[in-house]
C-alpha cells in the first residue's frame, strides 16, 4: 500500500505539483510585488503585535493565532519530514526547502489574508478557512465543499498519524517506551485541550510555541558547533547534489527537488491553506499584519527549524551512513531517530533526550493545531453535530497511528497534501489582485 500511494504520489509531485507550487510562488511573490523582502522588517514587529483595543471579528488575539499557525505548522515534519527528505533524496533535497520557502512566503500571505477577509463570525462562533473565500470571494460553493472534505478527511486520517507515530518513534529509540504507550499518552494530553475547543487550543499554543522553537534552536546549533569543521563540505554537498545530475552519493537534481519540495510543503504547509484557517481567528481589522506574521511563519519553518534538522544530521554524518545503509539494503535509522542520533553524536544521551522532548512539543502543538482545521472544515459540510464526534475520534486515531509503519504514514500525508493543494490554489489565484491589495505599503 505504501508503495502504491508512494508511486502516485510521486507521478502527481513529478508532473504537476512541483511545477505548480514553483511557479504560484513566483507568480505571487511578483504579483504581491516581492511582499516578503520589502515589508520583512514589518513582517517582525507584526511576530509580536498587541491586540487592536478596537479590532473585532475574531477569537483570539493576533499573537495567539500567529502561536496557533506557528504550533501547527512546526510539528514533527520539522524534524522527521526534513530527515526523510535528506536521507531519501540527498542533502540537495536542503536546497529545495529553501527554494520553495523563499517563494512560498507570498503564498502564504495571500491565504492569511484572504481567511481574515471572507471569515465568519456569529457571536463566540467562528468560521474561517479557504471552503469561505472560495464561497464568497471566487464564487464556487462546489471547490469550497471539495477543499473541506479533501483538508477535513486529511485531518483526521493524517495528523494523527504521523505526528504521534514520530513522537513514538523518537520515544521508543530514546527511552525505550513502547510506541502504543507513548501513543496513549499523548492521545489523552491532546483531548485534555481540544475539547474545549479554539480559545483552549490558542492558550497552550502561546505558551508551547515559543518554547518548542527556542529548545531547538539551542540544541540543534549545539551539535552545528560541535561539527562545524565539516559545515562548509556540507554546504558544498547540498548546493552540488541540487543542481548536478549525477552526485556522489547517488542522487540527481529532480529527487533532490521532489523530496525537498515536498518535505518543503509538509513542512510549511505553503499551499494548503491552513493559513487561513489559523489567522482567520484574530481579533485584528488588519488582514496584512495577519499576512506578514505568515511570512515570519514560512521564513521560521524553512530557514530555521526545517534547516536545523537537514544540518545537524549532515554534519553529525548520520545521512551520509543512513544513506549508504539504505543503498546496501541494510537497516537504517531516519525520521526522528535519525535527528536523535546526530544530537546524542553531540551530546551524547543528553541530545537524544532534548529531540525526544522537542519531537513531543512539535506533534504535540501540531496535533492540537489541525484538530481545529479539520474540525473547521468538516462543520462547514456537516454543522456543528459534528464537532464533539469528531474531537473524540480525532484522539482515538492518536494511539493507532503511534504504532504504525512510518512509510505508510508518510506515503498517504504527501497524498492528502497534493488533493488539498488544487482547489486551495484555484482560489488564491483567482483572488491574488484581492491579496496584491493588501500587500501594498501601509496597508
Amino acid at each position: 500500500m505504501a508503495q502504491f500511494i508512494d508511486t502516485l504520489t510521486t507521478w502527481l509531485f513529478q508532473y504537476v505539483v512541483v511545477w505548480m507550487l514553483l511557479g504560484a510562488g513566483v507568480f505571487f511573490t511578483i504579483k504581491l510585488n516581492f511582499v516578503q523582502f520589502r515589508r520583512l522588517p514589518e513582517a517582525f514587529r507584526a511576530m509580536l503585535a498587541a491586540q487592536q483595543a478596537s479590532a473585532t471579528g475574531g477569537v483570539l488575539t493576533p499573537f495567539q493565532s500567529f502561536m496557533t499557525a506557528l504550533g501547527a505548522t512546526i510539528g514533527t515534519g520539522n524534524i522527521a519530514g526534513v530527515a526523510t527528505a535528506i536521507i531519501s533524496g540527498g542533502p540537495g533535497a536542503l536546497f529545495w526547502i529553501w527554494v520553495y520557502g523563499l517563494v512560498a512566503t507570498a503564498i502564504k500571505f495571500s491565504e492569511a489574508v484572504l481567511g481574515v477577509k471572507y471569515r465568519k463570525t456569529e457571536g463566540d462562533t467562528l468560521q474561517a478557512g479557504p471552503m469561505h473565500y472560495l464561497r464568497d470571494g471566487y464564487g464556487s460553493p462546489m471547490l469550497a465543499r471539495a477543499f473541506a472534505l479533501i483538508a477535513g478527511i486529511g485531518a483526521l486520517t493524517t495528523t494523527p498519524f504521523t505526528q504521534p507515530n514520530s513522537i513514538a518513534i523518537v520515544f521508543d529509540s530514546v527511552f525505550g517506551i513502547p510506541t502504543w504507550v507513548a501513543g496513549i499518552v499523548v492521545a489523552v494530553l491532546v483531548w485534555a485541550v481540544i475539547i474545549r475547543g479554539i480559545k483552549s487550543i490558542g492558550r497552550a499554543a502561546e505558551k508551547l510555541s515559543p518554547l518548542k522553537v527556542g529548545l531547538y534552536l539551542v540544541g540543534g546549533l549545539t551539535v552545528i558547533v560541535m561539527f562545524a569543521e565539516r559545515l562548509p563540505y556540507v554546504l558544498s554537498m547540498v548546493f552540488r547534489e541540487a543542481l548536478t545530475t549525477q552526485s556522489m552519493m547517488g542522487f540527481g537534481w529532480f529527487v533532490a527537488m521532489r523530496y525537498g519540495i515536498a518535505r518543503g510543503v509538509y513542512a510549511n504547509e505553503a499551499g494548503y491553506g491552513t493559513a487561513a484557517l489559523a489567522y482567520g481567528t484574530a481579533k485584528s481589522d488588519r488582514p496584512s499584519q495577519q499576512g506578514l506574521q505568515a511570512v515570519m511563519e514560512v521564513f521560521i519553518v524553512s530557514f530555521v527549524t526545517g534547516t536545523i534538522s537537514a544540518l545537524t544530521i549532515l554534519v553529525s554524518g548520520v545521512a551520509e551512513t543512513s544513506i549508504a545503509a539504505a543503498h546496501a539494503g541494510q537497516p537504517y535509522v531516519t525520521s526522528t531517530a535519525a535527528v536523535a542520533a546526530a544530537f546524542n553524536a553531540a551530546v551524547p544521551t543528553v541530545g537524544g533526550w532534548v529531540v525526544a522532548f522537542c519531537g513531543f512539543l512539535f506533534g504535540y502543538t501540531t496535533l492540537i493545531g489541525w484538530s481545529f482545521y479539520g474540525e473547521q472544515c468538516l462543520e462547514y459540510i456537516f454543522g456543528r453535530r459534528i464537532t464533539m464526534p469528531y474531537r473524540w475520534v480525532y484522539c482515538l486515531l492518536i494511539p493507532l497511528g503511534a504504532s504504525i509503519k512510518p512509510e505508510v504514514v508518510w506515503a498517504w500525508g504527501d497524498l492528502m497534501n497534493v488533493l488539498q493543494v488544487f482547489p486551495n490554489m484555484v482560489g488564491i489565484i483567482g483572488l491574488s489582485g484581492v491579496a496584491a491589495a493588501y500587500a501594498k505599503k501601509g496597508v
